[in-house]
């Protein structure tokens, strides 16, 4: 049985870094809806223009739209041996979807929450800035790049991304408050849920998180 790493946290809560060192040291694919619907964003077409407004004003895309995003991403050949889940479920009703989806493909889901305060996180994303190239990201507070829009890595251009507006900053994390942190309680009850500490520096969080996945209970060896 193959697992499905669920990693949870408010927006800007270190998932997307996280969910790349766990790809890493896994082997597996780290499968970001956010990634893939700002990608969609991008595209010409009605419904890229319709994700593109959502996410621009802080709300959630739909469920159906998000499930079928995730099915076809995850019934690829890379995600047979297990796959990281970044930014899925935001709400009962995707989890309870993601729970009949597991149990067809016959895998388990592991919860890991990463534990942030509030005004943390609204300091880390009003200073977040990406390389528009290679993804890479920066923080102007809290990890700067050496030359002050440039990133480190490739040289490329850092962007500041509309929804880290402190405006849709407030929103977003009203959004993740009213429907998303509900499921940490959902998963609670599956006696599998991992919290961490993201206050933590990048490699602490990590290290914590690996050794609490391989202490959870799996049919699967630790990893």
């Amino acid at each position: 049985m193959a697992r499905i790493i669920v990693l949870m946290g408010a927006p800007g809560a270190g998932k997307g870094t996280q969910g790349r060192l766990l790809c890493e040291h896994l082997g597996w694919p780290q499968i970001s809806t956010g990634d893939i619907l700002r990608g969609m964003a991008k595209e010409g077409t009605p419904l890229g223009h319709q994700i593109r407004d959502v996410l621009a004003s802080g709300a959630l895309v739909s469920d159906d739209i998000l499930a079928e995003v995730v099915r076809q991403r995850t019934s690829r050949e890379d995600c047979k041996q297990g796959y990281i889940l970044d930014g899925y479920p935001r709400n009962l009703n995707q989890a309870q979807w993601l729970d009949l989806w597991a149990a067809e493909q016959g895998n388990e889901i592991l919860p890991v929450y990463v534990a942030v305060p509030f005004d943390d996180i609204i300091k880390r994303l009003s200073g977040r800035r990406t390389c528009k190239n290679c993804g890479e990201i920066y923080n102007i507070y809290l990890k700067p790049p050496k030359v002050e829009g440039v990133c480190d890595v490739c040289r490329g251009e850092l962007a500041y991304r509309s929804d880290d507006a402190p405006e849709t900053i407030k929103r977003r994390l009203e959004v993740f408050e009213e429907a998303t942190a509900p499921i940490v309680d959902y998963y609670k009850k599956t006696g599998r849920f991992i919290e961490v500490d993201g206050r933590q520096n990048v490699e602490n969080v990590f290290e914590d998180m690996l050794e609490a996945i391989n202490r959870a209970p799996s049919s699967t060896s630790s990893v």
